[in-house]
């Protein structure tokens, strides 16, 4: 497979996927939670970005990767329950919808790439 063929990874498409999966969670109450989603994930951005690059150049295990968004998981679902608008079982599986996203698009470009 040459370079050519190999999947891109693009932040800006897991991102708006990212938050497409919080509002899929969310639902009712995305209006109050879409400001505070949306800045969160521009906030880490470099930071999500550089973890599955180093992920996809082979520099990071995916098993730490998973280790890393855990970490991630529980800053947003803090953030996201700061709103007091959504339950603390909605901002849990707002922001693990939202992690889980970024770790699915890593994982298909190493199988694919692999």
């Amino acid at each position: 497979m040459s370079n050519t063929d190999q999947p891109i990874f693009d932040i800006n498409e897991v991102l708006a996927n990212m938050l497409s999966a919080v509002k899929g969670v969310v639902d009712d109450n995305w209006d109050e939670v879409k400001s505070t989603a949306n800045e969160f994930l521009q906030r880490r951005k470099e930071r999500l970005e550089l973890l599955a690059e180093l992920v996809i150049s082979g520099d990071l295990a995916l098993e730490k990767l998973k280790s890393r968004l855990e970490d991630e998981k529980l800053i947003f679902e803090a953030e996201l329950h700061a709103i007091a608008i959504i339950s603390k079982a909605i901002a849990q599986r707002a922001s693990n919808a939202a992690l889980d996203v970024l770790y699915k698009a890593v994982k298909d470009i190493i199988d694919v790439v692999l």
